[in-house]
C-alpha cells in the first residue's frame, strides 16, 4: 500500500515536472513570437511617422502659400494678370 502510494506520487510529480517542461518551451516561444511582431509594429510606426511628418510639412506650405496669397489680394490689392499680360518664355 505504502509502495504504490509512492509510485502514484512520483508519476504525479513527473507529471509536474513535464508540465512545468512544456510551460516554459511554450512561454519562450510565445515570447519570441511577440518581440518579433513588436519589431514589425516599430519598423510600421517609424515608417508612418515618417510618412505623418511629410504630410504635415506639405500641409504647412500650403497653408503658407494660401496665407501670403491671402495677403497679397487683401493687403495689399494685388490681381493675377491677365492672360493677354502672361508671357511665357521657353529654352
Amino acid at each position: 500500500m505504502i509502495r504504490a502510494f509512492g509510485i502514484v506520487i512520483i508519476f504525479v510529480l513527473l507529471a509536474g515536472v513535464v508540465a512545468g517542461a512544456l510551460g516554459v518551451v511554450y512561454t519562450r516561444q510565445e515570447s519570441r513570437r511577440l518581440f518579433t511582431e513588436y519589431n514589425e509594429l516599430t519598423k510600421e510606426r517609424d515608417r508612418l511617422n515618417y510618412d505623418f511628418g511629410r504630410l504635415e510639412l506639405e500641409r504647412a506650405t500650403k497653408a503658407e502659400i494660401n496665407s501670403v496669397e491671402k495677403i497679397a489680394r487683401g493687403d495689399l490689392g494685388m490681381i493675377s494678370p491677365a492672360p493677354g499680360n502672361t508671357v511665357v518664355i521657353k529654352r
